[in-house]
């Protein structure tokens, strides 16, 4: 029988979803105003509701902001989100209360670059099935600046430790795609700008095979912290063949046995209020429908 379809394409490696970013922020009632207020998301009503800690659900995907110091990612994160008029409309109502912080926001031809009260950049795009796949609310990609002359190196190290598909992109080779999960990546982008120094932000995903990732790391002396029986962690990407360290970020490991594997997640309609309420159109939905997208 002739063959008929890419089988290919729906192969996802060894990691089946990216979850969360954890970055501290140092006031709680600031992002808020950020995350929930201005850029429509919603805060997560399970689990960590006290104001030490703040889950807030971007579809299936989470950011983790804990008190303390400031963390700033180096590089930004997609984000896709429907309705630029509207998430314009909101980050502007936000604008007064956050002045005084790094808070801003700019348009620009494919996106809404939207800055964190402490100067984490997003980049929040308009569902696009071409570039982002089903995604209709989420976080497709990481993106880390890293230095020159580490991509190629990179892109060896998730294939051969962690069992996670990447490529080269550009042409030029200076950006690394990492597959994290369905539609979902880690991008590292060669950079010649200085960098600072990293300051303990960490990204989060599920993979399948747990222990083999788990049994290389520990091998080459990269296991950072023993969390329990579903968790591990590494913080460093390292040349194969030299050692030689090319990057550092935090990546928590969860295996698919972990209790909170692809639990639930609420998201709120930005667009409904007490004054327009209207049944049935209280939540967002994070995937495109059929009318929308023809895989």
């Amino acid at each position: 029988m002739p063959q008929q379809f890419d089988r290919s394409a729906e192969d996802l490696g060894n990691a089946i979803h990216f979850e969360h970013v954890n970055i501290q922020v140092p006031d709680q009632r600031l992002a808020t105003l950020f995350y929930v207020t201005g850029l429509g998301l919603t805060r997560d009503p399970y689990l960590m509701v006290s104001d030490t800690n703040m889950w807030i659900n971007a579809g299936r995907s989470q950011f983790h902001l804990p008190s303390g110091r400031p963390q700033v990612l180096r590089g930004h994160v997609g984000l896709v989100i429907e309705g630029r008029e509207a998430l314009l409309a909101r980050l502007a109502s936000v604008a007064k209360k956050l002045e005084g912080t790094a808070f801003a926001f700019a348009e620009h031809n494919d996106h809404v670059e939207a800055i964190c009260p402490w100067g984490n950049r997003l980049r929040c795009y308009e569902p696009d099935a071409a570039r982002f796949g089903r995604i209709a609310l989420g976080i497709p990609y990481v993106e880390f600046d890293v230095p020159e002359g580490t991509t190629k190196a990179i892109c060896a190290f998730y294939p051969e430790i962690m069992g996670m598909p990447a490529s080269l992109r550009n042409g030029d080779g200076r950006v690394a795609a990492v597959k994290t999960g369905r539609d979902q990546h880690l991008l590292f982008r060669e950079t010649d700008r200085p960098q600072g120094d990293y300051d303990g932000h960490h990204v989060q995903m599920y993979i399948t095979d747990f222990s083999g990732p788990y049994r290389k790391l520990l091998a080459r002396d990269l296991i950072s912290r023993e969390d329990n029986q579903y968790q591990y962690r590494f913080c460093d990407i390292v040349d194969l063949d030299s050692g030689r360290h090319l990057f550092t970020v935090e990546h928590e490991v969860r295996s698919a046995t972990h209790p909170m594997f692809m639990r639930p997640m609420v998201n709120r309609n930005p667009a409904i209020n007490n004054r327009n309420y209207a049944f049935g159109h209280d939540q967002s939905l994070w995937a495109m429908g059929l009318d929308q997208y023809e895989g």
